[in-house]
């Protein structure tokens, strides 16, 4: 390997060094600055068996949504209670501005009525199923454009099930 080959490699090493700890460092942002916000969940089958301890989630919000009138991306407004939890929301577009206590989550739009903000599915470890199975709310941090983590599972007093 001549030296051209070692630098470019090495060049390529840190670029995609670099791009990883950006993208950790805008999670680890989003966990410490983003807001709280409580998704109701729907109803789905609690866990998949074929990948082991896992929950696949739907959101409530997603039941009341015309799925022929939206567009394959955009975003849910949601509007806040006091504790967290939705009041109101709303599906739109392109990102426009909000009014006080509003809320952008980015959403895709999948084939089988259903949306994706980004948190659908939670892992916990082995054995520990039978806990998360009442679940109530998903609990998810948004930021100002719209990027969303999940954080954890909420019983229906909103105390995280660990």
């Amino acid at each position: 390997m001549n030296r051209i080959q070692k630098v470019i490699i090495l060049v390529n090493l840190l670029i995609v060094l670099g791009l990883l700890g950006n993208s950790v460092f805008k999670k680890e942002q989003l966990l410490s600055d983003g807001t709280m916000i409580l998704l109701e969940l729907a109803p789905v089958d609690p866990r998949s068996l074929i990948q082991g301890d896992y929950m696949r989630l739907r959101y409530g919000i997603s039941g009341d949504i015309d799925y022929d009138s939206i567009t394959k991306t955009g975003f849910c407004v949601v509007t806040l209670n006091a504790d967290n939890t939705v009041d109101q929301f709303r599906i739109q577009e392109k990102k426009s501005p909000l009014e006080a206590n509003e809320h952008l989550i980015n959403y895709t739009k999948k084939r089988w009525n259903d949306i994706n903000i980004g948190a659908e599915s939670y892992f916990f470890q082995e054995g520990e199923g039978e806990k998360y199975e009442n679940a109530k709310y998903g609990g998810v941090k948004v930021d100002g454009n719209g990027n969303s983590l999940l954080v954890g599972l909420y019983d229906e007093d909103k105390n995280l099930i660990e």
